[in-house]
């Protein structure tokens, strides 16, 4: 039986750089990881969570150099480091299974601890993920001087106006989020996404990897085109399906019907910590 826990924040002491990590949820139900994407926090799950916490204990980790997290110690913002963070922390709060789901580049950093930890994720779940950057829509975000940092608020609002459908405002809290991280953090952490895929596209990752996978994408991305959701249908098995009418993130653009497709596919594929 599970038993209700409130919210809880926690700054987790680690060698490469503290992590701020969220708990939501009964700490006995199934685990579910989300992973934000680049110049976000976990605060971007916020719609979402309320969703999910009646069946799962949803674990939310600020990535280092995002939201309450410190940058890496050396400074280092690849995706498999990024990743080796995420296992650390679920390591050191007692969690051995997790679903992981990944909004836009957080499902870099999914597939890398996927790849890495392979007994400790067990599905997969990709929320407008670009499998490949000729999927890439743009525009690529302007350089800023770092000596002009932060950014305006104008600067910032045309920056993340494409990662959400047209006529969605930019969160408030969003805004605040980019701009307390450092230029180093913002422009390392888009670096880092960008080399990951090139590298290797997505579908041929998570081929390898093996693990039950799940692809939503909306209908309206103006990041990465919509029909590039299809590339992952070579994963055998994978769940691939479109959310009309909404943008890059429809985490926060249409929550509850993303939780809806999230939940029927965690349905299938948790793993109760033993």
């Amino acid at each position: 039986m599970t038993s209700f826990a409130p919210s809880e924040d926690t700054i987790l002491r680690l060698d490469h750089g503290d992590l701020h990590v969220t708990r939501d949820g009964p700490r006995d139900a199934p685990a579910l990881l989300l992973v934000h994407g680049t110049a976000t926090s976990s605060r971007s799950w916020d719609a979402l969570v309320p969703f999910l916490t009646a069946s799962h204990h949803v674990i939310r980790i600020d990535l280092p150099g995002h939201g309450r997290s410190a940058e890496p110690v050396g400074r280092g913002y690849g995706t498999p480091d990024q990743a080796a963070a995420v296992g650390t922390a679920l390591d050191r709060i007692g969690v051995e299974h997790v679903v992981a789901v990944g909004h836009s580049s957080g499902g870099y950093a999914a597939t890398a601890l996927a790849e890495r930890r392979p007994g400790l994720v067990t599905a997969l779940v990709l929320i407008n993920t670009g499998p490949a950057m000729d999927a890439f829509a743009g525009p690529e975000p302007a350089p800023i001087d770092p000596a002009l940092w932060p950014p305006t608020d104008e600067q910032i609002r045309g920056f993340s106006s494409t990662a959400f459908r047209v006529g969605f405002p930019v969160p408030r809290e969003l805004v605040d989020e980019l701009r307390a991280m450092t230029h180093h953090a913002f422009t390392a952490s888009l670096r880092a996404s960008t080399a990951y895929v090139r590298e290797q596209a997505l579908p041929a990752r998570l081929t390898t990897v093996g693990k039950p996978l799940q692809v939503i994408f909306g209908d309206q991305d103006r990041r990465w085109r919509p029909a590039s959701a299809d590339d992952y249908r070579v994963v055998p098995g994978a769940r691939v399906t479109m959310l009309p009418g909404a943008g890059h993130t429809p985490i926060l653009e249409e929550p509850e019907r993303t939780a809806a497709l999230v939940l029927a596919f965690t349905g299938t594929h948790d793993a109760r910590r033993s």
